[in-house]
């Protein structure tokens, strides 16, 4: 129980640092108090997976009666429902056990995310006559304009394109489906990556996967992790960028130039609809024309 445990924590604090761009001090922050909630189980033999409202209750009343401050209690109860929200978006589990579990008020420190003139430089520091740092720089060029998760970048397939309609396909999380706009400078570096740099990478090899590896299969989320912090080095910017540090932007340019709430979500995916009911809300046709009238490069 004790290696499942731990490989279910890692995967978690992965997604924490290279999905979610958190610190490293935060993370730490969310596997201690992680910790402490596996060795209560572990004490119960109850598997992480198998775990009920009534258990964390259980574990939260035990830190009570020890007297731990109600600050740190609210930390913990944080700590396990994104956990719990993790486990359930990868299918992992069916139902999240802390959904009866009510949520302390805490304060949410608002992610960093990189001003027009920064994304420019950034960009502007990748060269593209070399036939990898072109394929680089389209993995940003959409997590930038379409706000994708690194995630749902590294799994696009290549029959998830529609370099006519200008859109993609996007599993999210949850296995959820929407259907996402890009940009012509997105469409343009897209055909030339497509043309030049992924024919290159691949060498006659076949690949399902739209942004490929040296090794002719998909490129995962650590390596475009460490690729991105490779060209920040050659930028002045100081701030700490992860990928989720694009996406944070794609979403903040759009409301600094008063695009709408409810698009900006719909274009995240952050609204929670089934996959045949994919926009309820709005057509495509109007959240292509939100994405080109407010986005810098739509």
């Amino acid at each position: 129980m004790t290696s499942s445990h731990n490989n279910l924590l890692q995967n978690f604090q992965e997604y924490l640092s290279v999905e979610k761009g958190l610190s490293d001090n935060s993370i730490y922050s969310y596997g201690y108090d992680l910790n402490k909630f596996k060795n209560f189980l572990e004490k119960e033999h109850i598997d992480f997976l198998k775990v009920q409202a009534d258990d964390i209750m259980r574990f939260l009343n035990e830190e009570k009666d020890r007297k731990i401050s109600s600050k740190t209690i609210a930390r913990e109860v944080v700590a396990i429902r994104q956990f719990y929200k993790f486990l359930k978006d990868e299918k992992k589990l069916d139902t999240n056990p802390t959904e009866k579990i009510e949520t302390p008020e805490v304060m949410r420190s608002i992610p960093d995310y990189l001003t027009q003139d920064e994304i420019e430089e950034l960009f502007e520091s990748i060269k593209e006559d070399n036939l990898y740092e072109l394929r680089d720089k389209c993995i940003f060029e959409l997590l930038y304009s379409s706000g994708l998760r690194i995630s749902e970048a590294c799994n696009l397939r290549l029959n998830d394109m529609d370099l006519e309609g200008m859109t993609l396909t996007v599993e999210g999380k949850g296995g959820r489906q929407r259907l996402v706009p890009f940009g012509e400078k997105s469409l343009d570096i897209l055909n030339r990556y497509l043309k030049q740099s992924r024919p290159f990478i691949l060498k006659s090899r076949n690949c399902e996967y739209l942004f490929v590896s040296k090794k002719g299969s998909y490129i995962n989320r650590k390596s475009v992790w460490r690729l991105l912090n490779h060209y920040i080095k050659r930028t002045s910017i100081l701030k700490k960028v992860t990928p989720h540090t694009l996406r944070h932007s794609f979403a903040t340019h759009l409301l600094e130039n008063h695009a709408d709430l409810k698009s900006v979500q719909e274009l995240l995916g952050h609204i929670d609809i089934a996959t045949t009911q994919i926009y309820t809300h709005m057509a495509n046709k109007t959240l292509r024309e939100v994405h080109k009238k407010f986005h810098p490069r739509g």
